[in-house]
This record gives C-alpha cells, sequence and structure tokens, in this order.
C-alpha cells in the first residue's frame, strides 16, 4: 500500500514536533563538577525535564527517583550522605544523562553579604584593588584540593529566578585568587578543624542593603517592612518597561568600557605593585553607569534574593555567614533602627526556605572606619541585637581598623572568628569564640563595676592600660575615663563624674587602639550601658 507524498510529509513534521517537545533534563548551575554535598543531611537535587518524565540521581550507592510535574520541574532527595574526600560522580538519568564529576561530601555553608564577602584573596581584574593582607603568600600556600567554591554572578531581579551563572572551582593557588577571601579563610580553618571537605556557597553583592537579599511575601506579609516594598513597586509601575531592554544594552556597553579599564589598571599593577588605579573603586556591585532602572538598584527590596538567592535554593547547606551592614537605607532614626528587624525578618525567612528551624547564621560585625557614617557604634549595636536569635552569632572586628577604608584587608582573622563560632554551635564542640561580652554593671564609691560573660582565660589588656572606656553621670555628658581590670570585672571611674551613672566601651566610629580581650584572644565587642 503507497501513502501520499504529503503523508510522510506530515508524519515527519510530526516526528520533529514530538521529538522537540521532549525536553532534555537540566539542572541549575550549582549542581556542576567539583561540587560539595553536605554531609548527614538530605540532600536535594532538582532540575527540569518534560512533565511527566521519569528522573533516577544515582550517587554513592543512593538511587534517588522523581517525576517531572506539569511544569516540567523535579526534585530528587538523597539521604544522610557521609562525608568523603573520594571524587565520585553524581548522574541524572530522564531521557539524557548528565554526569557531574569530583563530587565530594561535607560540609557546605553559604557565604552573602555585600562587598567585604565579595571581595576576593587576591587582586583580580575583577577587583583589582581588593586582595587580603599578605595576599602573595596566601595565594601561593592555597593549595587545598578538598576546599571548593561556588561563585554565582552578580544578579538582580524582581522575580525569583530559577538559575545562575557559575561553577564549583577547586582550591588552588590559581583557582582561589578569585574566591571571596572571607569564605576562604573560614572555610580553610574549618577543613583545618574537622578535616572533612568544606563547600563555600557564595552570592554576595556590593553595598546591597539586607531587605534586597529577603523575598517578596516575607517583605509583604510584614506590616514594618511592606511600605519599602510599596515603594520600590510603585518606583517599577512608574519606570518605563519598554526601555529596559535599551537601557540593557547600554548598560552592558558601559560595564564593558569599565571591565577593559580595569583590566588596564590591573595589568599596570602587576608590573609595579606601587601604581595608583586610574579607575574609582566601585561600591555599588554592578559599577557601570547607567539610567536608574530600579530593579537593577541592589539598595531595594528582593532584588538581590530574586537574582542570586532563589537559584540556589534549597541546596543542602550547613549555615550561612554574613557580611554586611556598610549599607542601611533610612539613616540611624530609620534604617538603623529598623535594621534589627529587617536581619530577624531575613534570618527567619531564609530558615523557612531551607526547612530548619535551626539553620545557623553568623554575622560580622563592622570593623572601625575614621570617615563616612555606615560604620558607626549604633550601626554594631543594631548588629548586635542578631544574638537574641537561637543559633546566631556575631565575629567581632572592631580591632581590625583601617582609618579611610571601608574593606579592610585582614579577613584572616574574620575568616577565623566565624569558624569559631561554627565550632561552638553548629559543630557543639563547646570552645570559647566570644570575646568579654557585656553583662551588667553597679555604681558604687564613685565607680561602675562592670561584669561580663566569655572571660575566656581572664579579661586582659593588650599593650598597656585599658583604652576607650567612658563614663557618665546622670547628665548623660561622657567623658574620658580610667579601667581598671579586677578580676572579672572592670572598674570605671573619672575624677570629673562623682557619681557615675553608666559607661561605653569603643562607642566611636573608628576607637584606634582599642585593646580590651580575653586570653584566648577574642576582643571585646563595644557596648553601652545606657542602651534603652
Amino acid at each position: 500500500m503507497k501513502f501520499p507524498r504529503y503523508f510522510a510529509f506530515v508524519v515527519t513534521g510530526w516526528f520533529l514536533s514530538f521529538a522537540a517537545s521532549i525536553a532534555e533534563v537540566t539542572l541549575p548551575h550549582v549542581f556542576s563538577d567539583h561540587m560539595v554535598l553536605q554531609q548527614g543531611a538530605d540532600v536535594p537535587v532538582w532540575g527540569s525535564a518534560s512533565p511527566g518524565e521519569k528522573i533516577t540521581v544515582g550517587f554513592a550507592g543512593q538511587n534517588a527517583t522523581a517525576t517531572a510535574d506539569a511544569d516540567g520541574k523535579w526534585s530528587a532527595k538523597l539521604v544522610s550522605l557521609k562525608a568523603s574526600v573520594e571524587g565520585r560522580e553524581l548522574t541524572v538519568t530522564g531521557t539524557n544523562t548528565i554526569s557531574f564529576k569530583d563530587v565530594l561530601v561535607g560540609e557546605v555553608w553559604l557565604a552573602s553579604g555585600q562587598s567585604n564577602m565579595d571581595f576576593t584573596l587576591a587582586r583580580t581584574p575583577k577587583y583589582y584593588f581588593a586582595g587580603a593582607a599578605n595576599e602573595a603568600e596566601e595565594v601561593k600556600n592555597a593549595n587545598y584540593p578538598q576546599i571548593r567554591m561556588f561563585t554565582g554572578q552578580w544578579a538582580k531581579s524582581a522575580t525569583p529566578q530559577a538559575d545562575i551563572e557559575g561553577q564549583w572551582k577547586v582550591c588552588t593557588p590559581e583557582n582561589s585568587r578569585e574566591f571571596s577571601a572571607v569564605g576562604y579563610f573560614f572555610a580553610r580553618e574549618l577543613f583545618k578543624s574537622l578535616k572533612v571537605p568544606v563547600g563555600i556557597i557564595t552570592e554576595t553583592f556590593g553595598a546591597s542593603t539586607a531587605e534586597s537579599w529577603i523575598r517578596r511575601e516575607a517583605l509583604a506579609a510584614d506590616p514594618k517592612l511592606k511600605p519599602m516594598l510599596d515603594a520600590f513597586d510603585a518606583k517599577m509601575a512608574a519606570f518605563p518597561a519598554d526601555s529596559r531592554a535599551t537601557l540593557k544594552q547600554s548598560r552592558a556597553a558601559a560595564q564593558a568600557r569599565l571591565e577593559d579599564a580595569e583590566k588596564q589598571d590591573y595589568a599596570a599593577w602587576r608590573a609595579n605593585p606601587d601604581v595608583s588605579p586610574n579607575t574609582p573603586q566601585p561600591t555599588g556591585g554592578g559599577r557601570a553607569a547607567g539610567p536608574a532602572d530600579p530593579e537593577q538598584d541592589q539598595h531595594n527590596p528582593t532584588v538581590m534574593f530574586g537574582g542570586m538567592i532563589a537559584p540556589v535554593v534549597p541546596y543542602a547547606i550547613k549555615g550561612v555567614i554574613w557580611y554586611q551592614g556598610e549599607s542601611i537605607a533610612g539613616g540611624v532614626q530609620g534604617g538603623v533602627a529598623l535594621y534589627p528587624h529587617v536581619m530577624a525578618t531575613l534570618v527567619g525567612d531564609w530558615r523557612k526556605l531551607w526547612k530548619n528551624d535551626n539553620l545557623p547564621f553568623y554575622v560580622v560585625q563592622l570593623a572601625a572606619l575614621g570617615s563616612g557614617n555606615s560604620n558607626s557604634p549604633e550601626v554594631r549595636e543594631a548588629q548586635a541585637a542578631i544574638l537574641e536569635l537561637p543559633h546566631t552569632g556575631m565575629a567581632c572586628s572592631i580591632d581590625i581598623a583601617d582609618a579611610t577604608n571601608v574593606h579592610p584587608k585582614d579577613k584572616q582573622d574574620v575568616g577565623y572568628r566565624l569558624m569559631c563560632i561554627a565550632l561552638n554551635d553548629a559543630y557543639g564542640q563547646n570552645i570559647e569564640c566570644y570575646g568579654p561580652t557585656y553583662q551588667s554593671m553597679e555604681a558604687k564609691d564613685g565607680k561602675i563595676v562592670l561584669h561580663f560573660s566569655h572571660l575566656g582565660g581572664g579579661l586582659t589588656a593588650k599593650g598597656g592600660d585599658l583604652q576607650w572606656f567612658t563614663i557618665a553621670g546622670a547628665d548623660g555628658k561622657f567623658v574620658p575615663a580610667q579601667a581598671v581590670i579586677d578580676k572579672d570585672t572592670v572598674v570605671v571611674s573619672s575624677p570629673d563624674v562623682t557619681a557615675p551613672a553608666n559607661a561605653r566601651y569603643a562607642w566611636d566610629k573608628y576607637p584606634l587602639g582599642v585593646n580590651f580581650y580575653n586570653g584566648y584572644g577574642f576582643p571585646a565587642p563595644p557596648f553601652r550601658t545606657d542602651k534603652k
């Protein structure tokens, strides 16, 4: 029986159409060669495929299955993986098979925040003004193949995105140059302590506010935060949407010109380390100037969540390290006063997203800074409010000072202090991880006696007498005070204040010479007894 010629064309066309409708299995970029999976926990593996397609994920003797839903989304789950330094293969099979090689199992942490978390271990064309202290030596020694880092490419979006560009990289001297410095030092110290692989997922953006990292639903449900979301929506509504493509092109061109200038500066610096850069230090992450598209402003709510956090939820992690606070919109009366609530909302919402009410969340309290208003004592006090939440921690960096640089080079101490908090809280090792922390005071005999927790081998004053203590009477006029360690207390007094009412420590933007520590070398965070 012969069929008409047109029938062959119809059958061929139907076959091609049917084949095109069968979507290959895909996964977001956070799954790649060299990745680290979290030990001892459920490990989601997810992606897209044709609706109804059966998916099998194979790893370490486990086979987890899933079926793509009507939207083509699927998620399978590996369970209770054991730590392993062996680089093994993870396969995902549907109509096609994807293989990820050199996959380790250990501890995975998310590193997020703004530029101080983003800044790289070494100077690079992207960050030619970055680099940690003792950069050359640190890079030379950064040979830890069991440490890996995924760095998400900068992205902002008012709506949650399914993917973000990036890939896992093994820690070698060459690769480490572009690692988050804080993330690297945290991972290095954690690896040395736990002796298991460590993976860091870095999702950061310069000058971003805390609210930019919170999802829309959490902001909308909070009466205190909804006004900032409403203001953002009004900006979006007023912005000419049809011009977005044109603006994207102009921003891309401006970005390319800036990157060329940066590369030239970087090359000049490599040839002569004493040369000064010609292009200004960026403060906004994306850096290229252009029209004010509200979706591309990292100070606006939810845009960093949509672009950079949504794509990596729910990749299995142990916890979060966070370095942010230099950018707080609204000033002291507005933004700083609201900041503790913003951060509590962020922590609570991320814990919901990762389905872990006790997800560890550790922040870095801002360092001393002689210029600007970002690193004020009020901001540091607002940051410390996070400690009211369970399984949070704060690495004090008040003693890491650079009078004119909001990006201090000493990222080693920051990473180490965060790691100690993790060992104590997340890993239950019951070690000291904080400096002397103010607990209470009593006024007697014309002096104020201050009591502390976290004595850690005893209170100490490095390099001489205690500095940066002040005292005031009922009038609230603080004057420099004499401070003396008396066993587990500090006694503060001044001949100018005969009836003292309150005391403060390091209550200044740039308290150069702070020297109050405990015996384990952790600095005391700033405090005031007159906090309302």
